[in-house]
């Protein structure tokens, strides 16, 4: 078992040589994250400058390789071939604050896992609700023990196809930990604002700030599991087409000629070919 580690954090983050430590109990360990933090970079493609990769040491001594792109360009340089063994798993983490609901499509955490889906490679996202401690002051045993359990029975039943897991767990000791629980995603509440401000030329700039995001502590979402003291477990996908709405727009009068296609026509329903039947099943209730 070949695992691939990244993060968003930059390769000298703690929570990423925290995660290598745990991960090299479960297989060989190849690191490749950015050179400084991506967080909130999203799902980038580097595609208008070169992009460099250099060696370096972790903190315990051994060895890394560092990029100065973007985790999910990381991710790409390894499984394009820039690492010779075949990847069987991508492990990105660990995170410093939670990564919930839309959080993903901006976590640089998250992306990295997504960007190993497209490639056929299945992954696992971590993340630390740290409420905004810093990084060197976090205790990563709780999410790293969680990380190798998840990790270990993934590696043992195989996840399907084109899903990845997301999972985020509360800072706490290991025994205070109520346990995991399989979530959605939630409903994350943003408090973003924009804060405008003239250089020294007289020139206007933002920052984009505000308050730490809360969210709606649902039973079964991913908010819920950790505002309860559990750590969450969110099977994801890239496919974002909202399936139960293609129904509705069949029903619609276009002014030109438009073609349903079967077998979603019939039921309504996403394709068995597409996802897994019995997951599916699981988290609609159906």
């Amino acid at each position: 078992m070949h695992i691939l580690v990244t993060n968003d954090d930059g390769v000298t983050a703690p929570g990423l040589l925290a995660l290598a430590q745990a991960m090299r109990r479960l297989g060989k360990v190849s690191v490749l994250a950015p050179d400084h933090d991506w967080s909130g970079g999203g799902h980038v493609k580097t595609l208008n400058r070169p992009l460099r990769v250099r060696r370096v040491k972790l903190a315990d001594g051994s060895s890394a390789l560092t990029s100065d792109g973007a985790p999910s360009d990381c991710v790409a340089l390894a499984l394009m071939g820039l690492l010779n063994e075949k990847i069987d798993l991508v492990v990105s983490g660990v995170n410093t604050s939670a990564n919930l609901g839309h959080d993903v499509t901006y976590s640089g955490t998250v992306t990295a896992v997504m960007e190993g889906i497209i490639w056929g490679v299945p992954g696992v996202a971590v993340s630390l609700d740290g409420r905004g401690v810093s990084s060197w002051e976090l205790d990563y045993t709780t999410a790293v023990e969680v990380a190798a359990l998840v990790v270990q029975t993934v590696i043992d039943k195989v996840l399907p196809d084109r899903t990845f897991l997301n999972v985020n767990v509360p800072h706490v000791p290991l025994d205070e930990l109520q346990g995991i629980q399989l979530t959605r995603q939630g409903l994350r509440v943003y408090r973003d604002r924009l804060d405008k401000r003239q250089d020294p030329r007289g020139n206007d700039y933002y920052w984009i700030g505000g308050d730490r995001p809360t969210g709606v502590p649902k039973e079964g979402t991913d908010v819920g599991a950790l505002a309860a003291g559990y750590a969450s477990v969110t099977p994801l996908q890239l496919d974002l087409t909202a399936y139960h709405t293609l129904t509705l727009l069949a029903d619609w009068e276009w002014p030109l000629p438009v073609f349903f296609a079967e077998p979603i026509a019939s039921n309504g329903r996403v394709p068995t070919e597409l996802v897994d039947v019995e997951m599916m099943e699981a988290f609609t209730g159906d």
